[in-house]
């Protein structure tokens, strides 16, 4: 088993998503930043969609029961097992008893804990993601407890990564959404000149800016969408669907974030700035 001593501020266990269920209304869910978990996966030769937890702005203190080996990607914290720092991308063997702790966010908002062959929780709809009211829970709590497989003698084929950090990145790479064709050229050029800053309405069912654009007067039917798909409001402002956003919606598409976007707008916090590049 595994303690929560104490949660931080959203938590949440997470794997590649649950798919097969967006015609009922079921979000993918899963990590915000895929890039980097399977970088970790990588490092502790799990598969590729083993269960992690996410960790939002401020992290967990957690206790390991059983011995095992983790690995930490994503946002830079001042993380310590047993008041010894540690670093991302590298894998670190745990003892019965021993403390993770995430101290101060240092850069980016979303970090990763992975652990020998992921967090073993109960499926719901083909995936361990947590999402309300899918899962009982939305986010893990304090003194909560999860299953994982104890490791007493791994030997990783490789035992650290050295890769290339998005957390700086502020350019988001889009292609055309299906109402592309209806933005005028004031509207382009101010999508694709403008630097756009994280509002304080951003989670993970999705992002908004403070800036606008030239707003609109279009209708349209209520259309499927995806994680990544820009929207543009009669307003002019713009959201960004992220990983628990809705699965349909009735302003225009009129972007669509590719899959290393959606993972460097998932490391903005408010006040952050992005723009937009058509790939």
């Amino acid at each position: 088993m595994f303690k929560v001593l104490k949660s931080g501020f959203y938590t949440t266990l997470q794997d590649e998503g649950r798919f097969g269920y967006r015609d009922k209304g079921v979000p993918v869910s899963g990590v915000m930043d895929v890039g980097v978990v399977r970088n970790a996966n990588i490092l502790l030769e799990n598969d590729h969609d083993a269960a992690v937890l996410e960790i939002t702005m401020t992290g967990p203190t957690l206790q390991f029961e059983r011995d095992t080996y983790i690995a930490l990607a994503g946002a830079e914290f001042a993380t310590t097992l047993n008041n010894e720092p540690i670093s991302n991308n590298k894998v670190h063997k745990v003892k019965a008893g021993d403390i993770l702790s995430y101290g101060r966010l240092i850069n980016g908002f979303r970090a990763y804990l992975a652990i020998k062959n992921g967090f073993k929780t109960k499926e719901v709809l083909g995936s361990r993601s947590q999402y309300y009211p899918i899962t009982k829970r939305g986010s893990l709590k304090d003194h909560e407890e999860l299953k994982y497989d104890p490791y007493i003698d791994f030997e990783p084929k490789i035992s650290e990564l050295k890769v290339k950090s998005l957390l700086d990145e502020k350019v988001l790479e889009v292609s055309k959404g299906p109402e592309f064709k209806l933005l005028d050229d004031e509207q382009l050029e101010n999508i694709f000149i403008k630097e756009f800053t994280v509002a304080k309405e951003y989670n993970r069912m999705g992002y908004q800016f403070n800036e606008k654009i030239k707003g609109h007067d279009w209708s349209m039917l209520t259309s499927a969408t995806l994680p990544g798909t820009v929207q543009l409001t009669p307003s002019g402002k713009l959201i960004v669907l992220m990983k628990d956003g809705q699965t349909t919606g009735g302003y225009p598409r009129i972007l669509q974030l590719r899959d290393k976007a959606i993972s460097i707008l998932a490391q903005k916090k408010l006040g952050d700035k992005v723009t937009f590049k058509l790939a």
